[in-house]
Formats: C-alpha cells, sequence, structure tokens
C-alpha cells in the first residue's frame, strides 16, 4: 500500500485526548480564515499536536468559522481557504467562479501521464450550508466552537466535515508519495442546499473535463454507532427526488373587522391541515428490500426485527409498514412518497385579510414516481377551487449505483477491516445529494458519511446545535483514508 497510515493505538489516542483540552481552551481565539486568508491559526498548529488528524480538525473549525450559508452561499472564499491549504502541499488547486462570490474548487493527483476518466475516483463534498436561527442556538453557529470533546458549528456534519476530510486525504496520499492507480480528483463545490445550479450542476455542464470520472464517494450514507459500537455501515446507492410544490390560496382583501368567507388564509389553513395528514402507499425497490431485510438481521429490538421481516409479506405488510413507519422517521420516508409543509406566508398587516395566502411543500418522492399523479391526488384531497399548486423546477431522478462494482466492494472490504462485526448496508436516502448529477452521467457514486455517530447526533443536521463528535471525525478521517488507499493505492 503507497498510502501513509494514521497513527493507531495508544499515541494516537493520547493525542486526541491532548486534542480535545487544548482546543477547548482556544476555541474562542482562532482567527477566522475569513478575515485572515489561509494564514489563520488553529488550535491544531500548537506544540507537538502535528499530525495530519489534528490539522484536519483545525481546517474543519476554520472553515465552519467561514459563513457560507446558501442563499447567498459565498463558497468563494472557502474554496480559496482551502485551495491555500492544497498549495502549501503542493497539490495544484483551481479554483473556478460559477457566479459572483460562488466557485467550485477542483484539484487532481495523477496516476500516469495520460488520464483514464473511466477509472478516475471523485472525492467531493459542499461547501454551502442552510441558514439558522441563532436564538435556538447555544452557541454561535459560525464560531466553530469545541467543547465536550464536540466542534459544534453550522456545517459540522454537513457537509464541512466531509470536505475537509477528503482534504485530508489528498494530503495524506501527496505527503506519502502514495503511487495510485487510477487518478483521484478533489472537489469541493457550492449551492447543493438550493439545487446546484452554481455548484454541482456548474461543474458537470461547464467543467466536466475537469472532473469526469467512473467513480466518486460524497456525502448520503452513515456508520451508525449505538451504545459506543458500531452497528452498521450504510452505503448510499440511491436517492429521492425533491420537488417543492407552491399552494396558493386567493380571495378577496378587506378589512379585518368585516370578515368573509373566502379569507385566503382559512382556505390555505384547511388545505394544509388535509395535506399534513396524507400517507402515500408503501413501496419497495431493491435498494430498500435489502436495507430493511439486513436491518432486521442486527437490530436489538425483536419486534422492529419481526415487523421488518413482514414488510413485505402477503398478509401483515400493512400492519408493518405501519410499524416500521411509527418507530423512526427515516424509516417512513424510505418507505414511501413524503410530503412535508415547511412554509406559509400570508398578509401585510394584523388588520387586514389578504388577497392571497402561500404554503410551501416540499416532497421527496421514490425514484421512478411521477410527481404528477401525487399533485392529482393532493388536488383530489384539498378539494377546493379557491386553492390552486404551482411546481417550482424539478431535479431529474437519477437511476441507483450498481451493488456490483470493485469500488462498492472496495468499501465493503474496508468497512469489515475498520469495523469488524458491523455489516454494510446498501441505502436510498431520503435526502437529495449531489450525486445525482453524476449517476445521470452514469457515474457509479456512493454516499458515504464516514463519521461514527449515534441518531442523537445525525439528527442535529440542518438543525439546532449542530455538532460533530472530535473523536468520530478522527476515526472518519482514517476511514475515508483507508477506503480510497484500498480502491486507488497500488497493491
Amino acid at each position: 500500500m503507497g498510502c501513509c497510515r494514521w497513527s493507531r493505538g495508544i499515541l494516537g489516542i493520547a493525542v486526541w485526548m491532548m486534542l480535545g483540552a487544548s482546543a477547548a481552551v482556544s476555541a474562542q481565539t482562532v482567527i477566522s480564515p475569513a478575515q485572515s486568508g489561509s494564514q489563520a491559526t488553529t488550535p491544531a498548529a500548537k506544540g507537538n499536536l502535528g499530525s495530519l488528524e489534528v490539522e484536519a480538525l483545525g481546517w474543519l473549525q476554520n472553515l465552519v468559522q467561514i459563513n457560507t450559508t446558501n442563499p447567498p452561499g459565498n463558497e468563494l472564499v472557502a474554496a480559496k481557504y482551502l485551495a491555500g491549504i492544497l498549495t502549501k502541499e503542493g497539490i495544484t488547486p483551481e479554483v473556478i467562479e460559477s457566479a459572483p462570490g460562488r466557485g467550485i474548487l477542483v484539484a487532481r493527483l495523477s496516476a500516469g501521464a495520460v488520464p483514464d476518466p473511466s477509472k478516475a475516483l471523485l472525492i467531493m463534498g459542499h461547501l454551502d450550508v442552510v441558514g439558522v436561527d441563532r436564538t435556538k442556538w447555544t452557541v454561535d453557529p459560525f464560531a466553530g466552537v469545541i467543547k465536550d470533546n464536540y466542534l459544534y458549528g453550522r456545517g459540522a456534519i454537513d457537509d464541512k466535515a466531509a470536505t475537509v476530510a477528503n482534504l485530508a486525504v489528498m494530503v495524506a496520499l501527496k505527503r506519502s508519495g502514495a503511487r495510485l492507480t487510477r487518478d483521484v480528483i478533489f472537489l469541493a463545490e457550492g449551492d447543493e442546499e438550493q439545487g446546484g445550479e452554481a455548484g454541482m450542476q456548474f461543474a458537470v455542464e461547464k467543467h466536466w473535463d475537469k472532473i469526469a470520472c467512473g467513480f466518486a464517494i460524497n456525502e448520503g450514507g452513515r456508520v451508525q454507532l449505538k451504545n459506543g459500537k458500531v452497528q452498521f455501515v450504510a452505503v448510499q446507492a440511491s436517492e429521492k427526488v425533491a420537488s417543492n410544490v407552491i399552494v396558493i390560496a386567493t380571495g378577496t382583501s378587506g378589512h379585518a373587522s368585516m370578515p368573509r368567507a373566502d379569507n385566503p388564509v382559512m382556505h390555505l389553513a384547511a388545505a394544509i391541515a388535509k395535506i399534513g395528514t396524507y400517507e402515500a402507499p408503501v413501496q419497495f425497490n431493491t435498494i430498500t428490500h435489502e436495507y430493511f431485510e439486513d436491518l432486521a438481521k442486527i437490530t436489538d429490538d425483536p419486534d422492529v426485527a419481526k415487523w421488518m421481516r413482514a414488510l413485505d409479506s402477503s398478509d401483515r405488510a400493512d400492519h408493518a409498514a405501519r410499524y416500521i413507519s411509527q418507530a423512526n422517521p427515516l424509516w417512513n420516508s424510505m418507505l414511501r412518497d413524503t410530503i412535508a409543509p415547511t412554509m406559509l406566508q400570508a398578509g401585510i398587516r394584523a388588520n387586514v385579510i389578504p388577497a392571497e395566502a402561500r404554503g410551501t411543500l416540499n416532497i421527496r418522492q421514490l425514484p421512478g414516481n411521477m410527481l404528477d399523479p401525487l399533485l392529482g391526488k393532493l388536488k383530489e384531497l384539498v378539494n377546493d377551487p379557491a386553492v390552486r399548486f404551482e411546481v417550482e423546477p424539478q431535479s431529474r431522478p437519477a437511476p441507483s449505483s450498481s451493488l456490483e462494482t470493485d469500488f462498492y466492494r472496495s468499501i465493503v472490504k474496508t468497512a469489515g477491516e475498520e469495523f469488524p462485526g458491523a455489516p454494510v448496508i446498501p441505502m436510498m436516502s431520503t435526502g437529495a445529494t449531489d450525486s445525482a448529477f453524476l449517476r445521470l452521467r452514469e457515474v457509479q457514486a456512493y454516499g458515504m458519511l464516514p463519521f461514527p455517530m449515534a441518531e442523537e447526533d445525525e439528527f442535529r443536521m440542518h438543525g439546532n446545535d449542530e455538532r460533530i463528535p472530535i473523536e468520530s471525525f478522527r476515526k472518519g478521517v482514517e476511514f475515508l483514508d483507508r477506503i480510497v488507499e484500498d480502491f486507488a493505492g497500488a497493491k
């Protein structure tokens, strides 16, 4: 194996115990790279804590401090920060502006003089993050605060930790002088949280020659931790398709002292209430069938295991689906199309009945399902001539990635070595990722959030006090490095 090995055993544990104490003291004094460029200091650079793992935590802390809330994104600042790290390591980065203040970063480690795109491996993550309600956070969401062995901040999980882990793998390959059997391409892109027009769509449509690949690893999977032990490794091979639909109720505007039956707020509220209680029928596909079949073998709850096995039975499937859906919101979403009302807008003053009220539905459909039949069902359910539906531009459904590729087998093999006894399970993610753009180009793309985490931390993604355990970050960087080394390194 050409790539360097990460620190292990007593030394590795000692380094990270020291890191937790050192970083906790200095987290509030780290200089933001947004203020000082790529020369920002980090707690990782002090004393004898010089391992790449420690440096990577400092990079993550700095990256979290760059506010890339989308909109507007501001990814260009983050891309230039990472480019500075790569340049220092002797790796030539290319920062490409996709729109004012926005852009992508591409870097490549070549296996030979003549690149073979069909063999190349793309390791990627996105730089933009969703917004925050600062009043609901216990820490500054853009300070990169480290406390109680966690790093807090918007993007700590989604997706700056994975982006930095990919960066660390590139640096490790370069420092070790690893011999590669295929090109390894690093991509840090943006606009993932708003559809990808200024990010992955831009990269694929305008600069495919720079990222052309046969295989890719991105966000989307998970390493499930329970009671301190990894239960399973889920690899995303498929994903649901997202659509936003606007529900619009119209009526007559007037003085609020004279209520009217056609008040659009009332009609919208009634429509949303009906839609919110609708439950689409259960549907299986190859990925979800194998996911529940494999999960039933390892769950420690015998009732959950029983009803997972009964999901495709002829006489108990309906009850099984109800039980599994109520047991976990993720499982519910994996079993069916879902509709989530997410935004309501109406009115200009408290004493004015508005002429229009709007609500937003975020719809996530199983691959292959069409939106029109579902909208027809919702219109029938609402049954109100004062209410109409408008569909915002949709993403294209992408095919699933194969479970029979050398790369998938490499992930399975490495996971078995890294987490003995934890099975690898294929997964359909309920959230959309930029892997869809790659799958539409026939790239075998897999989702892997490599950090072992408990559900309590996973569910903070897009929520308040998003955080990543420091030890999980270290372990995830190591896991990702081993995956890339096994697949791309010379044996």
